[in-house]
């Protein structure tokens, strides 16, 4: 199981919250509450046995057939912005998409309750980017929706053209809204004479013009002191935690880490899902997307393990981290991840 949310396959959560200067509130969704509704647009395809959550013997949500799209309730994004007067929407906040991730931009406008805005975006037949808008933007808020998924260089290099477009537009202010942040692995010198280059792209986003940055579940915190200008950094965790509050499964749960660097992240994950033990599975990289699972640390016997990573490049850790788990005696393995590089149709533990 998987809950992601990002372009061709790069999954990724991403909620924004409109500003309002006539008051109104918008919803915090940091706590983990098991029964709230949330007005939220993510999707989460089941291909395999479904989840429920037991609090003290009592089912609280019900089951969906096998197959089933599970979706939180919400109106409509299209109800939502024909029920809100064009008057008072926000006509100094535009929002535009790149190429890597058209749904979720619309899916963000219209929960804003505001029109995509209309920009052109072509290849020349040497593969330069060219980028048009084609709406105003003078003295207003632009949000650039682009995702650095696969291909990485051709959606980075689109979203800086688009910066450029928009800052020589007399855009008063530029926010680069990237849900899979690319090169984020990159973030430290593993061994000698290597790369960084996710300070290189954030000295790129920098020089292009972009005011602000809003990133989803970076692969590591440390590399948003790599910018210099603010960063807002969300998380898709709130996403996940709500659908398993609405599956019922056995209150014997273990977080686990599929590697040490990801205990933290366990560990927040833990305490919001009834403060779940935790278990770590130690890790040795034999190289880039080469992995081998040596030992487990913790207990795993008799329980459903779920298993939080932020992304899922070739599958290599959670499946041999799922099959050690099976090994030890796990009843059920479970994967929750923000960003994938493929979609998951089923799950073989």
């Amino acid at each position: 199981m998987a809950a992601t949310a990002a372009a061709r396959g790069t999954a990724s959560s991403l909620l924004l919250s409109p500003r309002r200067s006539r008051g109104g509130a918008t919803a915090s969704s940091s706590s983990f509450r098991a029964a709230a509704p949330r007005f939220r647009s993510p999707r989460c395809v089941l291909e395999s046995e479904q989840l429920r959550v037991v609090d003290g013997g009592k089912r609280m949500g019900g089951v969906e057939p096998r197959g089933a799209v599970w979706t939180p309730k919400a109106p409509a994004p299209e109800a939502r912005l024909a029920a809100l007067p064009r008057d008072t929407r926000d006509s100094r906040m535009k929002i535009f998409s790149g190429t890597a991730n058209l749904p979720l931009s619309q899916e963000i406008a219209a929960y804003l309750g505001v029109d995509l805005g209309k920009i052109l975006i072509k290849r020349f037949a040497d593969g330069e980017i060219y980028v048009q808008l084609q709406e105003s933007v003078r003295g207003c808020d632009v949000f650039l929706v682009q995702s650095t998924c696969s291909p990485v260089n051709e959606n980075l290099m689109e979203l800086f053209v688009m910066i450029d477009a928009c800052r020589r537009a007399s855009a008063r202010s530029i926010t680069a809204v990237i849900p899979y942040f690319g090169y984020a692995r990159a973030d430290r010198k593993a061994q000698g004479r290597e790369a960084i280059t996710a300070k290189l792209a954030a000295n790129l986003l920098t020089e292009a013009g972009c005011d602000r940055v809003i990133v989803c579940d970076i692969h590591s915190t440390q590399a948003l002191g790599y910018f210099d200008i603010p960063v807002d950094h969300i998380y898709g965790q709130p996403v996940i935690l709500d659908y398993l509050a609405s599956k019922t499964i056995s209150e014997d749960l273990v977080v686990v880490s599929p590697d040490v660097g990801g205990v933290v992240r366990a560990r927040a994950f833990a305490k919001k899902l009834f403060d779940a033990p935790l278990a770590i599975v130690d890790k040795r990289r034999q190289g880039h997307n080469m992995s081998e699972v040596m030992h487990l640390i913790g207990d795993v016997k008799g329980k459903v393990a779920i298993m939080v990573d932020d992304m899922i490049d070739t599958a290599g850790t959670i499946t041999s981290a799922a099959a050690l788990l099976k090994q030890e005696g796990a009843e059920a393995v479970y994967a929750c991840c923000t960003h994938a590089v493929f979609r998951f149709d089923s799950w073989l533990y």
